[in-house]
């Protein structure tokens, strides 16, 4: 599987898990905690996998850039979590720099 596949999965896997805490409640629901242990254990054995041939900076970068904004989504979605216009030129400042970074940036590439 390519390493930006494995990629993808580990940041489902991570925002499945962040989703997860909140319905925990404070790690007092048994359910929501097992999904929020083996999704971040998904999302880090996924991650590792990754820093392969994907250099740490630009992985740890997609992966938490993504995450950032698929957390925010959903937390508007399924929580009502108010998001401004601040917020959200700020989450456009992450997609922005993710895709300068895949994009246009050599770094990327090694």
């Amino acid at each position: 599987m390519p390493a930006f596949m494995i990629l993808a999965v580990a940041i489902v896997a991570e925002v499945v898990a962040t989703s997860a805490l909140k319905a925990s409640q404070g790690f007092t629901r048994l359910a929501p905690l097992v999904v929020v242990a083996i999704g971040y254990a998904v999302a880090f054995y996924c991650l590792s996998l990754t820093l392969a041939t994907i250099p740490v900076g630009v992985a740890y970068g997609v992966w938490s850039g993504a995450g950032i904004v698929l957390i925010s989504a959903i937390a508007w979605l399924l929580y009502g979590q108010a998001l401004d216009l601040p917020a959200m030129i700020g989450l456009g400042l992450i997609v922005a720099g993710v895709l300068v970074v895949n994009l246009l940036s050599k770094t990327a590439a090694h």
